[in-house]
C-alpha cells in the first residue's frame, strides 16, 4: 500500500490533483480543505509530500487503486473516522470535506446538524448519523489550525507526551501546548488516554 507521495503538483481538479512523480503521473483525490493549502504546503524543492489513504474500489468485474491525500496524519485520522460512518465511501468523504476539518469536527461534537447538511451530499438523516456514530469522539479535530501545514512525528507512549506531540504538529508552541495539556488534568486527573486527553483540551478552549 502507499503510504506516502512526493511530487510536483501538476494539475489541479475540483477535488482531486495530479501528482508528477519522477515521471509516472498519480491522481491523488484531496478534500478541499487540503487543497486550499497545497501551494503553502511546498517545500524549497516546489515538491509537496501527501499522506495517503490507499485503498481498492471494487466493481462487478474491476479493483481500481484509489488515492486519498492529506498534509499530516491528523487530518487522516479524522478522514478515517468519518469514513466510519455507515454509508459514507471514501469518495463521498472527500466530496463532503469542503469546510476546514476544525469546524465540521466542532459541528459535529455540538451536534449541529444544520451545519452537517451544508456539507456537499449530506442530507438530514446523514447528518444524525454522523452525529449519533462520533459525537464525543473528534472533539480533538476541533483544535486543528488550518492556515498551518503540519508535519506528522514520531508519537512518543506516555499519554501526556502523545497529547503534547499531536498539538505541536498542529502548530501550537511547545509552551502552549504544555500549558493546555497541564490544564486540561489539573481540570480531571482521571484521564489516562492521550484522545481523552486532547478533547478535554478541546473541551477547555470552546467558549460557553
Amino acid at each position: 500500500m502507499i503510504a506516502r507521495i512526493k511530487g510536483h503538483i501538476v494539475e489541479k481538479k475540483e477535488n482531486a490533483v495530479v501528482v508528477d512523480v519522477s515521471g509516472i503521473f498519480y491522481e491523488v483525490f484531496v478534500p478541499t480543505s487540503v487543497l486550499q493549502r497545497l501551494d503553502a504546503a511546498k517545500g524549497g524543492d516546489g515538491m509537496v509530500t501527501l499522506i495517503t489513504h490507499h485503498y481498492l474500489q471494487v466493481g462487478p468485474s474491476s479493483a481500481v487503486p484509489i488515492m486519498v491525500g492529506f498534509l499530516n496524519e491528523v487530518e487522516k485520522d479524522f478522514f478515517l473516522q468519518f469514513i466510519s460512518v455507515s454509508g459514507i465511501g471514501p469518495k463521498a468523504a472527500v466530496r463532503a470535506l469542503n469546510r476546514s476539518i476544525a469546524e465540521i469536527a466542532s459541528a459535529i461534537d455540538k451536534g449541529d446538524g444544520s451545519f452537517l447538511k451544508t456539507l456537499p451530499g449530506i442530507g438530514q438523516q446523514k447528518a444524525r448519523d454522523i452525529i449519533a456514530k462520533l459525537q464525543g469522539k473528534v472533539g480533538r479535530f476541533g483544535l486543528i489550525r488550518d492556515e498551518a501545514v503540519a508535519h506528522a512525528t514520531s508519537v512518543p507512549e506516555a499519554f501526556e507526551e502523545e497529547a503534547l506531540a499531536v498539538l505541536m504538529q498542529l502548530q501550537y508552541k511547545k509552551a502552549e501546548a504544555e500549558a493546555m495539556v497541564g490544564k486540561a488534568l489539573e481540570r480531571n486527573p482521571a484521564i489516562c488516554t492521550a484522545e481523552e486527553l486532547l478533547n478535554a483540551i478541546y473541551a477547555g478552549t470552546r467558549k460557553p
